[in-house]
């Protein structure tokens, strides 16, 4: 069997994943706080058919030998955490990360996710929480009848209460960094959580050294670049094609193979 037919599959299975991120980049490219993904990939086995280095005389050796490839296979889909553009909104619970850092969630479960999307809400409670609704970490509670919520770049959230001429201090808003934080494992709904790999999280307040400033009534665009996704999106589909076009032809050497006489 010709090698080539397996080689140009591997090939094809390679770019139908590269595509599918790079869809998923594409399909995300206005949500809030979205962080793009890039596939890597490597180099199969070689079948070494003459070892590099070996006698081909008593005193001659092969400078190369022959080493063919047997194709290629996804090795990672990294996540690249790279600044998204800042968006204003004038919501003012809405809240921008500039610089590092996740804002903490607390789920159903108990465990603690962290997220970029700051489109804050107010629950019935008049908790902080996500847009479903999950309380971040620390709590603040709003009380009735608060007015003119500001959030400062170190955090401190404060609201004008009732009458009150005088801003009242509800509590401060965290920020956790990791040292990997493309070891998160993306849970979906803007969340990821902290695994092995991304290292525990440390947490500290906004604008202390390693942590970023917030940025109230503004929020952090995606940071998908639709220009090289589409650059991308060509060249993957070219790559398809040519690795197709690959196992065609080997296909046609074996029915050549077949028609001989």
């Amino acid at each position: 069997m010709i090698r080539s037919l397996w080689t140009g599959t591997t090939g094809m299975h390679a770019q139908q994943l590269n595509i599918d991120v790079i869809a998923h980049n594409l399909a995300n490219v206005t949500t809030t706080g979205f962080k793009k993904s890039k596939a890597d990939f490597q180099d199969l086995l070689y079948q070494t058919m003459k070892v590099p280095g070996s006698q081909t005389s008593a005193n001659t050796e092969s400078p190369t030998g022959i080493q063919v490839g047997l194709g290629v296979r996804p090795a990672a889909v990294t996540k690249i955490f790279t600044q998204g553009d800042l968006i204003q909104t004038e919501n003012e619970l809405d809240v921008a990360i500039e610089g590092n850092g996740f804002l903490q969630v607390d789920l159903p479960n108990g465990n603690t996710a962290y997220t970029r999307a700051g489109a804050l809400k107010l629950d019935s409670n008049g908790r902080m929480t996500t847009s479903d609704g999950y309380p971040i970490i620390p709590g603040i509670t709003v009380p009735d009848g608060s007015s003119q919520i500001t959030i400062s770049k170190t955090g401190i959230v404060s609201a004008l209460i009732g009458d009150d001429t005088e801003s009242t201090e509800l509590g401060t808003l965290q920020l956790a960094t990791f040292t990997n934080n493309s070891g998160l494992l993306a849970m979906g709904q803007n969340l990821f959580e902290s695994s092995s790999s991304s290292g525990s999280a440390q947490t500290g307040t906004p604008g202390d050294d390693g942590y970023g400033t917030l940025l109230q009534t503004y929020l952090e665009g995606s940071n998908v670049n639709i220009v090289e996704e589409l650059a991308s999106m060509i060249t993957t589909q070219r790559a398809y094609e040519i690795n197709s076009k690959t196992i065609q032809t080997s296909d046609e050497m074996m029915q050549t193979t077949n028609q001989l006489i």
